[in-house]
């Protein structure tokens, strides 16, 4: 079960995560999460390119190592990049160790202050940890880096349900224009389950987001 937009218990359990941007200003966030993969992320990219939008991506690192020729597309197309773990993991079923290890493995690919727990599902003892283990990199690094800033855990504002298998792709289009508002991040997948619904409701979402006034930057 999921809702577009999270429920406000979660927002309260995590009051330290971003949810949103907080902006009176008409502007919004897209994402998309798990790629890259070949065609379905370079169908994304040709799509931002056409509207000249620019977007976050919250890769996976395996992804990136089998793909690396993608993932260089993102970056010089002048997309933002967030680390979304090595190997997707959930973390309500990861132990603390293993999850920080495998953010770790990632952000060595991602080099970002931008963190998106996969399914959303992160503990506290967890959130603790990473920023505990990147306050320690700081404190050791001589020499600055992008991963040396502090660390950003972005979750969302409005869940686009792309990937969800059971959703008409019309559905998924109504999820996002029904519920965005100023400084609201938007979830996609560049995923192969996503497609069918991706194909159809990023272009319609991007150009009816436009015509409302709406203009889009990155985290």
């Amino acid at each position: 079960m999921y809702t577009v937009r999270p429920p406000f218990f979660l927002k309260w359990f995590y009051p330290n995560l971003i949810w949103n941007k907080d902006t009176k200003e008409k502007i919004v966030y897209l994402t998309f999460d798990d790629g890259p993969i070949p065609n379905v992320t370079d169908f994304v990219l040709n799509t931002l390119k056409s509207f000249d939008v620019k977007a976050t991506f919250f890769c996976i690192g395996d992804n990136i190592q089998k793909h690396p020729q993608v993932f260089e597309r993102i970056k010089r197309e002048g997309h933002a990049i967030g680390n979304h773990t090595y190997n997707h993991l959930k973390g309500w079923k990861t132990e603390n160790e293993t999850y920080i290890n495998n953010f770790w493995k990632c952000q060595e690919l991602t080099n970002t202050n931008l963190f998106r727990p996969p399914y959303g599902r992160i503990k506290k003892s967890q959130i603790k940890d990473l920023v505990k283990s990147c306050e320690l990199r700081v404190m050791v690094n001589t020499q600055p880096t992008t991963h040396n800033q502090k660390l950003d855990i972005v979750m969302w504002d409005v869940l686009s349900g792309d990937f969800d298998i059971n959703l008409a792709p019309e559905k998924c289009y109504e999820n996002v224009i029904s519920k965005t508002r100023n400084g609201s991040i938007i979830v996609f997948h560049d995923s192969l389950k996503a497609w069918e619904r991706l194909e159809y409701a990023l272009p319609k979402s991007i150009e009816s987001l436009l015509k409302k006034g709406f203009r889009f930057e990155t985290l």
